[in-house]
């Protein structure tokens, strides 16, 4: 059962409830649970914590190069930053690397979606460095151990710089790096402005935003979020 908002906004929908209302904490937060189709707030969040991160991290293994798109304002970072936690509570390493946020938004979105950056930063490496490419990620994760979940935000801004190899040649290298490493890479994507929501619920292949030529089946998995779905399959089942 998909939730009609993240678990801190319903927790904050129930304080401002008991206050509204003058109810006991435990009392609101079962009122918003059961809004939500749950006899229980414990309910609630048990179903939470199995999804949809929870769920997509178990389907991924080592070597993995994943495809993350979504339109502005759809949740593809925090998404991201989700399976970057899942990671961790797994006992692997997590790294998020940006040309997109400033270290305080990232840290931000990580509260956001419930996470203490203090407690992760023994197994949490955040990147905001203009340098990112290819090149560079494959050097700053040389030492990333196996299982590692390493975050690309995003796409299209590796193929901004001229002075960078072209994306298809990129892509392919770290896709050859995740093979031989045994990390698993999540690359987050642009959807292109043609995509109509009205027409397709859910975004997929043949909408992503591409500059210049990508071989998108150098991509093992793809995920898209769109209209309040997830989806996600192998990318041979969805080309």
């Amino acid at each position: 059962m998909r939730l009609s908002a993240p678990v801190y906004r319903l927790k904050r929908k129930a304080k401002l409830l008991s206050r509204s209302q003058n109810l006991p904490l435990h009392a609101a937060l079962d009122q918003v649970a059961a809004a939500e189709g749950f006899a229980r707030w414990s309910l609630l969040v048990d179903s939470a914590a199995a999804s949809p991160a929870a769920s997509l991290f178990a389907a991924l293994g080592p070597g993995d190069l994943v495809l993350l798109g979504a339109r502005p304002g759809q949740g593809k970072t925090l998404l991201s930053l989700e399976l970057a936690v899942e990671a961790i509570k797994a006992g692997r390493t997590s790294a998020f690397f940006t040309l997109e946020y400033t270290e305080v938004e990232v840290l931000a979105r990580l509260r956001a979606i419930g996470a203490d950056p203090v407690s992760l930063a023994d197994k949490f490496t955040l990147d905001t460095s203009d340098a990112i490419c290819a090149d560079y990620i494959i050097a700053q994760s040389a030492s990333a151990p196996n299982g590692a979940l390493v975050v690309v935000d995003y796409l299209q801004l590796l193929d901004r710089r001229r002075d960078t190899p072209e994306l298809n040649v990129q892509i392919r290298a770290l896709r050859s790096f995740a093979r031989a490493a045994g990390v698993i890479l999540v690359i987050i994507s642009q959807i292109d402005r043609s995509y109509d929501p009205a027409k397709k619920s859910c975004p997929d292949l043949s909408d992503v935003r591409l500059i210049n030529e990508l071989d998108l089946g150098l991509f093992s998995h793809a995920c898209f979020v769109g209209s309040g779905e997830i989806k996600w399959s192998p990318v041979s089942a969805v080309a």
